[in-house]
């Protein structure tokens, strides 16, 4: 006797090849047919109850049913991208395009700031605008554009590519900024590096005061909402363009890349005016870039380093619940499909099992 199969469960093409994060079942006693169904269908409750039939009617034992959670979690989880060598050709972009971003926007910053313009910080903005949307154009055909652990981490959130894939590129985006930075230090004159950092990312500095060394610059409160703030200003004004297949196809590559860039411009005006704070940077909504400048740097850089960190990762999981609080026709991802509730989900289910 045949079990039912679910709605869920397509009947697959003529063909015998499996895609990529799919499984075939046959199902009958005597006329066989064959399913190619997804493995994020195994967390499905209609297919646990499958399984569950199947146990009755055909013995299915612990053992089967721990391999088949096994392979569901690394699928989830993405572990074949450790062993991909298209991901780590990918990745190459990722620490290339990382390594120019900041090589590129440091020298914009000190060049401005060094300048005898009126406005420095609106001509920096302008140029940082123009330059991200070059770079983002110019590495998205190889890896997708992220440049970012913000967008990196924010993606592999919503499910548009796996945590596995996340790492080796956050990985390889911290060593492209230590070579940018390693890069620019190559370029600097010494007094210039030391008065503007390396460009890097500073909430405050020590200044020669009138009772010795003095500490200028913005609170650790302050500069973290701020870097909160930007960074999900970010995420929610330009980036979901992006990661919404509909209106990037609607909109245009170039169109949606050129929002981004325009939009951190603009965040970059708002964080370094709003605060006229001496020692302050402005938000760096990029972590790799204030790690690379940090570790040639050193010194003060190190100083609420943290806030770079933990400002942008606290905005991707808040961009994250947004567009699930959202309707779903709101906001539609089409890629890995395993978004972080889905892991964790799957995390809880196979410990009960």
């Amino acid at each position: 006797m045949a079990i039912r199969v679910p709605r869920i469960i397509k009947k697959s093409s003529t063909s015998l090849e499996v895609p990529k994060g799919h499984f075939a079942v046959y199902v009958g006693e005597k006329q066989r047919k064959r399913f190619v169904i997804p493995i994020s269908y195994l967390s499905l409750p209609s297919f646990q109850d499958l399984l569950s039939q199947a146990e009755e009617e055909f013995g299915l034992d612990d053992e089967k049913k721990k391999n088949i959670n096994c392979i569901s979690m690394a699928e989830r989880l993405g572990l074949p991208d450790f062993f991909s060598l298209d991901v780590w050709r990918a990745s190459v972009g990722e620490l290339l395009g990382s390594a120019l971003l900041v090589f590129m926007l440091d020298t914009i910053v000190i060049s401005t700031l060094e300048s005898d313009v009126k406005m420095p910080n609106l001509i920096m903005s302008i140029l940082i605008a123009i330059t991200l949307t070059i770079l983002i154009l110019a590495v998205f055909p190889v890896s997708g554009g992220h440049i970012s652990p913000v967008i990196t981490f924010s993606s592999a959130l919503v499910g548009l590519i796996s945590i596995s894939r996340a790492i080796i590129y956050i990985v390889a985006q911290c060593v492209g900024a230590i070579l940018g930075a390693l890069a620019l230090k190559a370029v600097l004159s010494s007094p210039i590096e030391q008065r503007f950092s390396l460009g890097g990312c500073t909430v405050t500095v020590i200044t020669t005061g009138p009772n010795g060394p003095d500490i200028v610059g913005l609170e650790i409160a302050q500069a973290f909402w701020l870097e909160f703030l930007c960074t999900f200003a970010l995420l929610f004004g330009s980036l979901w363009m992006a990661y919404d297949h509909r209106q990037s196809k609607a909109l245009g590559l170039i169109t949606v890349m050129s929002i981004v860039g325009l939009l951190a411009g603009i965040l970059v005006f708002i964080s370094t005016t709003v605060t006229a704070k001496k020692g302050y940077a402005g938000a760096g909504m990029n972590p790799a870039r204030c790690f690379g400048a940090a570790i040639v740097r050193g010194g003060h850089l190190w100083h609420g380093h943290w806030i770079f960190w933990v400002g942008p990762g606290l905005a991707c999981f808040a961009f994250y619940f947004y567009t699930k609080i959202i309707p779903p026709n709101h906001f539609q991802t089409d890629g890995y499909k395993h978004d972080f509730l889905a892991i964790i989900e799957a995390l809880f289910r196979s410990e009960i099992v």
